[in-house]
């Protein structure tokens, strides 16, 4: 027998009968959704799962383009690290005529396994027509 009880919205839930038990069991013996420990209750860290370069590419871009305001040129490097993404984006940051005196910017972006942005900083500034003297 199952019994009803009122919810605010004036309708009716069952209690009992069908879905999960209060031990968070299904009818089936299987642990449901609901009731599934976090990782906190376990004694583990739940980390989440490591995005794709390519997905870490486009976010990297993305959101700092919503931080920043402009659109990003290209991201010109990109590598997994212990906590997440690091990825060098070029921006411009003053167009000039000719093009190529223009001002760039890199930005080096940090994003979490899950590709989202933890943090950013300008590493350097320089003209679009400069040629990087750098190894």
């Amino acid at each position: 027998m199952s019994t009803k009880d009122e919810d605010t919205s004036g309708e009716s839930k069952r209690r009992g009968g069908g879905g999960a038990d209060d031990r968070g069991r299904s009818r089936h013996g299987t642990r449901t959704e609901e009731f599934a420990p976090s990782g906190e209750e376990t004694g583990r860290r739940s980390h989440p799962r490591r995005v794709s370069a390519p997905r870490a590419m486009q976010n990297a871009a993305d959101q700092l383009a919503i931080l920043l305001g402009t659109a990003p040129e290209s991201v010109s490097a990109l590598k997994p690290t212990a906590d997440g993404w690091e990825a060098d984006v070029e921006v411009l940051e003053l167009a000039r005529v000719p093009d190529t005196t223009s001002v760039m910017a890199t930005y080096r972006v940090i994003l979490d396994p899950g590709g989202e942005l933890m943090s950013y900083e300008r590493r350097r500034r320089y003209a679009r027509g400069q040629i990087d003297s750098r190894g």
